[in-house]
């Protein structure tokens, strides 16, 4: 029997039945910290200017995936988004296509308390800030740079902003801050934020990563119901990489994003694009497909649509982090975008 060919038209299907409709569009490999999970102190070799999309074709690309390819949501990452200084110019382009598609971002927070306003009204509809400690000297050791009033204000520019929810992304690691469970918790339920832990995955530049020092779901969940209260949420999962509990009967809810353990790959819905024009089909990947290079030598909207498709079809069922042949993608995370 001859395998399914490429679809020709229509949506970012695959050879398992998932359809794409979730893109995440990386608009730098550079950051202003320099967090040890991620990179080491020095930064890494950053890309070009002339290898980076331009505003324009960042635009154009995901007029493609929006107008063509059914995308319904677009999450702007990094790298650090907020130090693209086109990045208000991209938002409010992407929020005038049709269908308009839901628009976030997500950002280490720093300079968020300046931008929110012009991002708000620029037509982001909510962010996602990552922190990992509420300790400034933990937080300092960690990213390295004392930063941490300056992601607290962001946070709460975000909100009176009205980029909500204000969702805060918070990686535990053993021996570091993995005491922190409850108070990060009780921190985000007090300012009125949904906490998400992520347990920590290998993309780091260093190629270090270790799953004995990775805080698992399990071990998340159980430091929060030693304070709290947790059970399932009700509303239906979809696609949303976060498992969601009800913290002390709700409202609010409490998620855990358990990439490695309690993977989620057959419900995954998304699509990336990085920096540098490249399609990648899952964060994990060890290949991509290139439309910077189609885009600039004259491809048109149809033909940048039948790339994109054929890059999603060759998607795999799963990740395979557990599987003994599992390499880590060459690029880090910075560098593929969140």
């Amino acid at each position: 029997m001859t395998a399914p060919r490429t679809p020709a038209h229509g949506v970012l299907a695959d050879r398992y039945g998932r359809v794409a409709r979730d893109l995440r569009v990386s608009l730098t490999d550079k950051c202003n910290l320099r967090c040890t999970y991620c990179m080491p102190a020095e930064g890494l070799p950053w890309l070009a200017g002339p290898q980076l999309l331009t505003d324009d074709e960042i635009v154009r690309l995901v007029g493609v995936a929006v107008g063509r390819l059914g995308v319904t949501e677009v999450r702007f990452t990094g790298g650090e988004p907020l130090i693209r200084p086109g990045l208000p110019g991209i938002v409010s382009a992407v929020a005038a296509l049709t269908p308009r598609p839901r628009i976030s971002v997500t950002t280490n927070g720093i300079g968020l308390a300046r931008l929110a306003p012009a991002l708000r009204a620029a037509g982001l509809d909510r962010v996602n800030v990552s922190l990992d400690t509420l300790d400034p000297a933990r937080f300092a050791t960690l990213t390295r740079r004392d930063r941490h009033a300056d992601v607290l204000a962001g946070l709460a520019g975000a909100a009176e902003a009205g980029l909500t929810p204000v969702k805060i992304n918070a990686v535990l690691m053993r021996g570091v801050n993995d005491d922190e469970a409850p108070a990060l918790l009780r921190f985000a339920l007090a300012h009125g934020y949904e906490l998400r832990f992520i347990e920590q995955m290998p993309l780091d530049a260093q190629h270090g990563w270790d799953r004995s020092t990775m805080v698992t779901a399990d071990e998340i969940l159980a430091a929060l119901r030693s304070e709290f209260a947790l059970r399932p949420d009700p509303a239906e999962r979809g696609a949303a990489p976060a498992e969601t509990w009800l913290v002390d009967d709700g409202p609010a809810r409490v998620g855990v994003i358990a990439s490695v353990t309690r993977p989620f790959c057959g419900d995954c819905d998304r699509t990336r694009l990085t920096a540098d024009g490249q399609v990648r089909n899952c964060l994990f990947a060890t290949e991509e497909s290139d439309l910077r290079a189609a885009l600039r030598g004259g491809a048109d909207d149809d033909e940048l649509a039948r790339r994109w498709r054929a890059a999603m079809w060759g998607k795999r069922a799963g990740h395979g982090i557990d599987d003994p042949t599992f390499l880590q993608p060459a690029r880090p995370m910075s560098a593929i975008g969140g």
